[in-house]
């Protein structure tokens, strides 16, 4: 499952490198099923794979590329960052890493909100503040899900500051998808890591 996973996630990686819009179609709808497989045979916990199926969601909403699918992506992810917190209740994060990401979401959500539409920025702020949370939840729990909090973190705010109208790399999609598939394979691995070590 895990191969299968990386096969997916180079194919939709060289479909977007190579403006190939429907090879991105293809794949992208594969990498989040198979990593929640991998994750299941594992014996993850159930909230892990829920996570990770809503993921899913968020992204087969987000392919659409209308209004309405940008909200319902969010809100999957949302709730999957929730499913992540549930799994990131416990252990202690550093207050110097707690003012370092409360810093940056000042910053981030401050900086886009000029840009964004109108009724969006309420709506990204609330979902940025969730982000942000599981992101230092996750570091509370080891370097692999606190990379991989940090990761999901970047991949997003790379999606708001196009919504936002900024100059964007080369190729963007490539580089929200490469952070966003890091971030998912390195949460699953800090929570697998952590069950086993226990």
């Amino acid at each position: 499952m895990l191969a299968a996973f990386a096969v997916a996630v180079l194919a939709d990686l060289g479909s977007l490198a190579a403006g190939a819009d429907s090879g991105h179609m293809i794949a992208k709808p594969l990498l989040m099923p198979l990593l929640a497989a991998y994750a299941a045979v594992r014996g993850a916990p159930r909230t892990l794979v829920v996570a990770l199926l809503l993921g899913w969601g968020g992204d087969v909403f987000l392919l659409a590329g209308a209004d309405w699918a940008f909200m319902a992506g969010m809100g999957c992810f949302a709730a999957g960052h929730v499913c992540y917190l549930a799994l990131f209740r416990r252990g202690r994060t550093s207050r110097a890493l707690g003012a370092g990401y409360a810093a940056a979401l000042v910053a981030t959500v401050a900086l886009l909100w000029p840009g964004l539409p109108a009724g969006l920025r309420v709506p990204v702020a609330g979902y940025s503040l969730l982000l942000t949370l599981m992101a230092l939840r996750a570091g509370a729990t080891g370097l692999c899900a606190g990379l991989g909090g940090a990761l999901f973190l970047l991949s997003d705010t790379l999606i708001a500051t196009g919504v936002a109208g900024w100059p964007q790399l080369p190729a963007p999609g490539f580089w929200v998808m490469l952070t966003y598939a890091a971030a998912q394979y390195l949460l699953v691995t800090g929570v697998l890591g952590r069950r086993e070590t226990a």
